[in-house]
C-alpha cells in the first residue's frame, strides 16, 4: 500500500509512501488529533496552527521539516495537507504535552523499526508485497517481473548511494532522467497516462514495461559502474544512456508487433455502476 491509512488505537492517520525517495509522510493533523484526543478534526487543524506558529517564532527547524501532500478528507476530496516524516514527528511530539506522547512515540519509532526490518531482510518487504499482489489477482509470471524489477532498482539505487547521489530528490531526477529517455515521457506523465493519483507507478505497469524499466536501470548500473560514475553530472550521463539502450529496444519491438510499450493499462478497480452508485 503506497498511501492508505494506519491506525493508532483506533485511530485513522493518513499516509502516503514517495516511491521515488523511499519515505513514509504522515498527516501532522491527524497526529495532533491523537496527541489532542479531539474528536474534532478541525479543532486539531487549529492547534496544529498554533503550535506551527510558536514553533516558527522560537527559530526551530521542525516546521521546515513539513511539507504539504494531496490527502482524501472526510468529504472524499484530496486537499493539501501538513505532512512529516516518523523522524520529524518523532520530535513534534515532544513538544505536545499530551499522556499519548509517549504510546505515539512508539508507534511511530515501530513503524521506523519495521521499515529496518525489512531494509536488514528484504525478504520481510518481498513476502508481503508478493501476498498483497496474489490477493489483488496479479498472475505469477506479473509478479515474479515487478520483483525482479524492484531487485534491480535496489541495486541501481544501492550504487547511488555510494557514489555521493543524496536518498530523496536527486534519487528522483535521476529515475525520471531514465524513465523519459527510455519510455518518452517522464514518470507523473506516465502515471497521468494511466489515471493514477498516488499510487506506485510500478504496480500498474504491464508485464512489457516492467521488463523495459528493469533493462534500462540495469543498463544505467553496469554503464555507471564501468566508469565509476560519481556525482550528479557524471550519473546523469549514465542515466542518459542506459534510459537510451531500452529505448532502441522497445523502439524495435514496437515496429514488430505494431504495438505500444507504453498504454494506459492499469489494475485500478473498476468505477462504480449506476446500479451500484444507487
Amino acid at each position: 500500500m503506497k498511501q492508505g491509512l494506519a491506525v493508532f488505537e483506533g485511530h485513522e492517520i493518513r499516509r502516503h509512501y514517495d516511491e521515488q525517495t523511499e519515505t513514509w509522510w504522515f498527516s501532522v493533523v491527524d497526529i495532533m488529533r491523537v496527541l489532542t484526543q479531539q474528536p474534532d478534526y478541525q479543532a486539531a487543524r487549529k492547534y496544529w496552527k498554533v503550535l506551527k506558529g510558536r514553533l516558527n517564532k522560537e527559530g526551530s527547524q521542525l516546521v521546515t521539516n513539513c511539507y504539504q501532500l494531496k490527502m482524501p478528507a472526510a468529504d472524499g476530496k484530496n486537499y493539501l495537507t501538513d505532512v512529516a516524516t516518523a523522524e520529524t514527528l518523532l520530535r513534534l511530539v515532544q513538544s505536545v504535552p499530551s499522556p499519548k506522547a509517549e504510546p505515539i512515540k512508539l508507534w511511530l519509532a515501530k513503524v521506523g523499526y519495521e521499515r529496518m526490518q525489512e531494509m536488514a531482510d528484504p525478504a520481510r518487504s518481498l513476502a508481503r508485497a508478493r501476498e498483497t499482489w496474489q490477493k489483488q489477482g496479479r498472475s505469477a509470471k506479473w509478479i515474479e517481473q515487478r520483483m525482479t524489477g524492484q531487485e534491480t532498482r535496489n541495486k541501481l539505487t544501492d550504487y547511488w548511494a555510494g557514489h555521493d547521489i543524496k536518498k530523496g530528490d536527486e534519487f528522483a531526477i535521476l529515475t525520471n532522467i531514465i524513465h523519459q529517455e527510455w519510455a518518452g515521457v517522464s514518470v507523473q506523465a506516465h502515471k497521468n497516462l494511466k489515471a493514477l493519483k498516488t499510487d506506485n507507478l510500478r504496480d500498474h505497469m504491464s508485464e512489457a514495461e516492467l521488463i523495459f524499466t528493469a533493462l534500462a536501470e540495469l543498463s544505467t548500473r553496469q554503464i555507471a559502474e564501468s566508469v565509476d560514475a560519481t556525482g550528479m553530472v557524471e550519473n546523469k550521463v549514465a542515466a542518459k544512456t542506459g534510459g537510451r539502450i531500452a529505448k532502441k529496444a522497445r523502439l524495435e519491438l514496437e515496429s514488430k508487433t505494431g504495438r505500444k510499450v507504453v498504454t494506459s493499462e492499469n489494475y485500478l478497480p473498476p468505477p462504480p455502476t449506476a446500479k451500484q452508485i444507487k
